[in-house]
């Protein structure tokens, strides 16, 4: 098959299709850190969504898509779409003006996940965490938790809380184990400021050094087990 993962430059998703024989590439506006640069597109991922395109992996290599993609899985920047911004929405806690401009980036974000749904591809997974596309869209088709893919409790990487949802096109869910133990959340924070606060939005960055940024980039990673899953069941 041919595969385009947008939004990625982890290449988790990519590495995982690409073991199990399939054309696939990650795309995104900064370079990757999964080690592949033959199979990292690096450039705005929207050109490329309808098939019938010519692009250049980052190690120089010209590729040509005939056609439209036989799947399209994309994780769209979710900064102004989590819930876990929604206090940045209030007139009590931020000046109106900060309000309004952020209102704006997030419609900006909206339109961009849309993008995808709108995609000439007839099989689609669009990611993100709960969130404003929950109702601005629609309720996604399946939500699940790494851990329900770990093979157990010892799967440190896996074994984690990160509730995520999936809008699908013609694909199936994903199979997953929802009985095992539920983990208990990870202390992320550095510092006295909040010091022992319990996080459930940061879980995938243990240990992780670098400040919010390190820990955004962190965030962003597809698990592993997930990863796996997607390329199982659907490839």
């Amino acid at each position: 098959m041919k595969v385009l993962v947008a939004c990625e430059e982890s290449q988790a998703v990519c590495k995982a299709f690409r073991e199990k024989g399939h054309e696939a590439y990650s795309c995104d506006i900064v370079d990757c850190s999964g080690g592949h640069p033959e199979w990292h597109i690096m450039q705005d991922v929207v050109p490329l969504l309808d098939g019938n395109c010519e692009f250049k992996t980052t190690n120089g290599t010209i590729h040509k898509i005939e056609g439209k993609w036989d799947l399209i899985i994309a994780h769209p920047p979710c900064t102004y779409l989590t819930n876990a911004g929604t206090r940045q929405y209030s007139f009590k806690m931020s000046p109106p003006e900060k309000v309004y401009a952020r209102m704006a980036l997030r419609e900006e974000a909206a339109e961009f996940f849309m993008k995808f749904v709108n995609a000439d591809c007839d099989r689609i997974c669009i990611e993100n965490p709960v969130g404003y596309m929950n109702t601005k869209y629609r309720k996604p088709d399946q939500t699940v938790q790494p851990y329900w893919f770990a093979k157990d409790e010892n799967d440190e990487e896996n074994y984690q809380l990160k509730r995520t949802c999936f809008w699908l096109k013609n694909l199936e869910s994903l199979p997953c184990n929802k009985n095992m133990k539920h983990p208990e959340p990870m202390y992320i924070c550095e510092g006295e400021k909040c010091k022992g606060k319990k996080i459930y939005w940061c879980e995938g960055s243990r240990g992780n050094k670098g400040g919010q940024t390190a820990r955004a980039k962190a965030r962003s990673k597809t698990f592993s087990a997930i990863a796996k899953a997607m390329a199982d069941t659907w490839g």
